[in-house]
Formats: structure tokens, C-alpha cells, sequence
């Protein structure tokens, strides 16, 4: 958590916070338990992508666009190779805050606070703006509403009628070797659509909308307690901030505060655990965060890295099991599969995030469960921050395109790439 210099501005604008509407409704935030329910029972699939940490720059009408675009995209991918209903989840309006390694940085001898995203300090190097603002946090209450409320208002407008997919097409998509392939599958979607309505002498319902959640990780705490209310009707404590929250991998201590404000919400939650979990720990947070034992509510989102998952996920599988434990087993490939290279710049390798992807999937089916999900840090953009794929990224490319302030991303041709491979996996091992 930030140190704020001023405690009593810091006072205000919770309090201020705290009188604004909600982000979100609570009709919402059942409607996805409901949903992830059914992917913890194999009947839905949760795709949930984004930026690795949102800017206030980019609260942009092309930039929001893109990001629901290449969802759309992988999401119709995973529904033709999963035959399932897709959740799709967004890593936008609030992924404002990144934790950090180090309170501060140093350079040139000067030592200031450490960069820790937008709603809470700025990124040039100077006192001022390395100084943790309250008033950050009003900012990113209003960019988090002017994006949710274009998301709704694109949805609600026809943006993802699976009539048109070939309008969610970027810029750049004629290029890719996966065009053909993409191209081919929207064409038979589009075949099947209109014989169905053929068929039936009129249009098939709801097909031009979808639904969207939004997810960010609960990091600032402050942030996350000013939009938390009951609602009228409903039991518990809601976070309106946003519909699905999450806690990080540095946050999940069952003794910190994250895992207590937590555990007092009634959304449903995500938990990112690494290769440092131990099975008796990870049933004692399915036990703390999920004590009704409800299908739904909590979310396991394993990073471990591709040289590891093959070990550390078959015994935490087994021990959630025997303790009887329901979770919605979900692979972040990621975060473990982050490196630096000898230029100092940070990357992952697209063959590395994929062989996390697929080794966990084949684990989970071997111990008898199933993969309910996947998380990406992804763009829509052009960039060139992770290496290979069939973009053929290079080391030398990085500094082309590299544009992220934190974590670096797949683009929108690795992470089509990323969907088709993992929709001919669920392909070939449906039963």
C-alpha cells in the first residue's frame, strides 16, 4: 500500500468516493458466479484478457474498442474449438495499480517512490509526481465509468452481433498467417447463422450481443473499500468497483488484509498462486475465501511458469480434491514465463507461454478435473513485446514496438494464435 503524505485529503476523497454511483450493479456480479459456476462444472469457458496495467491515456474510444475486439475474436475462436458458452471478462476499467518489488527506485542518486500506476502516482521521476496523490483516485474512478460506459454502450448497439464478426477485424489482421484460418472459421459461423435463420423464417434472438465483466486486481485497498456497499434485497458486502476482483500473488498471505477484505465481499474472487503455494495452503484459502464451499465464487489463477507447472499442479489438484474444495481451475501462462534479456529489456516467449498453457491443461484432465479458464495480458495493438509466435517477434524487434510501462504483452496476432492453439487442444480432447 502507498504512503499518502496527507492523511486527511486522503480522508476526503474516500469520502467522496464512497457517495458516488456504483461502477457496477449487484445484478451483474450475480449473473457472473452464476456463469463461472457453470465453467467450474465444465459447462462454460472463461476467457478473461487485458492490459497488464490500464493508463489514463489510453481511456480512448479506438484503444476500448480494440481491447473488445480482440476478446470477440479469440472468444468466438474458443466457442468453435470448446463448443461451450464463453464468459468474457475484461482486465479494464480499475487495473489502475501495480504492485511492486521496491517501495522506491533510485536513479542518478536520487531515490523517489516507486511507479505504482496511475491511480496512484505518476511516472516521471520527479518528487511531485512520484508523490502518491488521493485525488489520482477520483481519476480513476471517472476513467474506470467512461470506459465501462462505452464497453455497454458498444455492446448494447450491435458491436459483437455475431452477424458481422468480420467487422471486429484490426488493421493489421491481412498480414497474419492466421488470417486464412480466421477468415475460414467466421465464414462457416456465418453459413451456420443463416441457415439457422433460414430454417427457423426469422432472425435467431440475442445473437448481436454479448455480455461483458469487468475484472481488475484488488490491490488498492482503499480504492476497492470506497465502492463497497450493501444493496437493498441482497445479503453482504458488494465491491461495485468492479465484477470480478482479484488478489495478487504478493497479496495473498492469510493473514494480510487483502485475503480479509476479501473473504468479507460477495463477489466472486480470483486468487493468483505461483510455484511458492503449498497444497495445505491453497486449501486453507479455498476454506477462508470460500467457506459456504459455493460454486462460483473463487477462482484459483496458477501461474507457475512452463518449467514447473507439470509438478506443482497435480498435488495442489489433489488436495483441493480430497478436501472437497470447488474452485474454478484457471491458467494465467504469463506471469511465470516472464524474463529479461541481455539488453535489460522484459519479455516472455510465446513458445513458453504455450507450453504452460498446454501443459496445464492435459495435467488438470489427467487428475480428473478440467481447465475452466485462461488469463492474458494482451493488446489489441501492434506491439512487439513478447517474442515469437508466427509474427515471428525477435529479440531485435522489441524495441520497435515496445509501448507497455510494466508487464509486456501478447499482440493481437500472438494472442489469435494463442486462441486458435488452445481451441484445437479442447478439439482434440473433447469427449
Amino acid at each position: 500500500m502507498p504512503e499518502y503524505p496527507d492523511a486527511a485529503a486522503l480522508a476526503e476523497v474516500m469520502a467522496h468516493l464512497a457517495r458516488l454511483p456504483p461502477l457496477v450493479t449487484s445484478y451483474e456480479i450475480e449473473s457472473l458466479r452464476r456463469q463461472l459456476a457453470d465453467a467450474a462444472a465444465g459447462r462454460r469457458f472463461l476467457l478473461q484478457g487485458g492490459d497488464c496495467s490500464e493508463s489514463f491515456e489510453d481511456c480512448e474510444s479506438d484503444c476500448i474498442a480494440k481491447k473488445l475486439k480482440i476478446l470477440l475474436q479469440m472468444s468466438l475462436v474458443l466457442v468453435q474449438g470448446s463448443k461451450l458458452p464463453l464468459i468474457r471478462v475484461g482486465r479494464f476499467a480499475g487495473q489502475y495499480a501495480k504492485p511492486r518489488s521496491a517501495d522506491t527506485e533510485t536513479r542518478s542518486g536520487l531515490t523517489l517512490p516507486t511507479y505504482r500506476g496511475d491511480m496512484i502516482n505518476h511516472a516521471g521521476f520527479t518528487p511531485a509526481e512520484r508523490t502518491p496523490d488521493p485525488q489520482l483516485l477520483l481519476r480513476a474512478y471517472e476513467r474506470a465509468a467512461l470506459t465501462l460506459n462505452f464497453i455497454r454502450s458498444l455492446v448494447d448497439g450491435g458491436f459483437a452481433d455475431l452477424h458481422h464478426p468480420e467487422y471486429w477485424q484490426l488493421g493489421f489482421v491481412s498480414r497474419s498467417p492466421l488470417a486464412a484460418e480466421y477468415t475460414r472459421m467466421v465464414q462457416s459461423i456465418g453459413d451456420a447463422l443463416r441457415f439457422m435463420e433460414t430454417l427457423v423464417g426469422s432472425p435467431v434472438s440475442q445473437i448481436n450481443r454479448v455480455d461483458f465483466f469487468a475484472s481488475h486486481e484488488g490491490l488498492h485497498l482503499y480504492y476497492e473499500e470506497a465502492q463497497t456497499r450493501q444493496v437493498p434485497r441482497r445479503s453482504g458486502w458488494y465491491n461495485l468497483a468492479t465484477h470480478f476482483p482479484w488478489i495478487g500473488e504478493r497479496t495473498r498471505r492469510l493473514d494480510g488484509a487483502h485475503i480479509e477484505y476479501f473473504r468479507g465481499i460477495a463477489n466472486p474472487i480470483g486468487v493468483k498462486i505461483g510455484p511458492g503455494v503449498s497444497p495445505e495452503e491453497a486449501v486453507a484459502l479455498a476454506r477462508v475465501l470460500n467457506p459456504a464451499n459455493e460454486a462460483g465464487r473463487l477462482t484459483f489463477i496458477c501461474r507457475f511458469g512452463a518449467g514447473k507447472v507439470a509438478t506443482v499442479l497435480p498435488t495442489l489438484v489433489r488436495a483441493i480434491r480430497e478436501a472437497g474444495a470447488t474452485v474454478l481451475w484457471c491458467s494465467d501462462p504469463m506471469h511465470g514465463n516472464t524474463e529479461t534479456t541481455a539488453s535489460g529489456i522484459k519479455t516472455r516467449r510465446f513458445e513458453n507461454i504455450l507450453a504452460e498453457l498446454e501443459t496445464a491443461f492435459l495435467v488438470l484432465k489427467d487428475e480428473g478435473a478440467h481447465l475452466g479458464g485462461v488469463h492474458f495480458e494482451l493488446t489489441g495493438d501492434d506491439v512487439t513485446e513478447c517474442l515469437g509466435g508466427a509474427s515471428g517477434v525477435t529479440e531485435a524487434d522489441l524495441t520497435r514496438a515496445y509501448r507497455t510501462q510494466l508487464d509486456p504483452r501478447l499482440n493481437y496476432e500472438q494472442a489469435m494464435e494463442m486462441a486458435l492453439r488452445l481451441a484445437r487442444l479442447m478439439a482434440q480432447n473433447r469427449t
